[in-house]
């Protein structure tokens, strides 16, 4: 009789359980799910998703359509010529302005890994510059970004960079966007972007 009221609570307590759902961002064949933001480039080549300047040379953004409150988010990148990217999370954009907040990926001594918040306060926190080494220039990188509630957390090649609570993000609302830099000359490749919403 113990045993199948304890069998009896389990199976309830799983009921009561919200599954955590894993999902591909991005499927290595096209932009399904994704919408541009400006004049530069995104395409897929190999497998790996890229942003590239274009002729413009202005700020370029690719958003997830659906948007995502609380998650864990993992991916990788490859800087190639002047890297300056990043990731954004619950963010908005119309046109080629942005809302929200921006997980910084850039060239050496550059503070990736940190977070900006971009038409608002600029940088909420910076890397100490003894991380700075962590990143691998023109290598591939692991990009790590844990959103939850107020409080935000990030990790490059599975070292903590930022750990920040911020009472403005947790109200923040919006997608996951990945943005190239004004400027020109920037090419960025991205793969393996993996998203478990909490």
């Amino acid at each position: 009789m113990k045993q199948c009221l304890a069998i009896g609570l389990l199976f309830a307590a799983m009921a009561f359980t919200a599954p955590t759902k894993t999902v591909k961002l991005f499927n290595g064949k096209d932009l399904s799910g994704w919408k541009i933001y400006g004049t530069e480039k995104w395409y897929v080549e190999n497998g790996e998703l890229i942003c590239e300047s274009g002729p413009d040379k202005q700020y370029g953004y690719l958003a997830t359509e659906k948007h995502y409150k609380n998650f864990d988010l993992t991916l990788e990148f490859k800087e190639e010529a002047n890297g300056n990217s990043g990731v954004f999370f619950r963010s908005t954009v119309e046109g080629t302005k942005v809302n929200g907040w921006q997980v910084e990926v850039a060239p050496p001594n550059h503070d990736t890994g940190g977070i900006y918040e971009s038409y608002g306060r600029g940088w909420l926190i910076q890397i100490p510059d003894e991380k700075e080494n962590i990143l691998k220039p023109t290598d591939w990188n692991k990009l790590r970004i844990r959103v939850e509630g107020d409080h935000v957390q990030t990790f490059l090649n599975g070292t903590q960079m930022v750990d920040l609570t911020d009472e403005k993000i947790g109200k923040g609302e919006g997608s996951v966007a990945l943005q190239i830099h004004d400027g020109g000359g920037i090419k960025v490749r991205w793969r393996n972007m993996k998203l478990k919403e909490l």
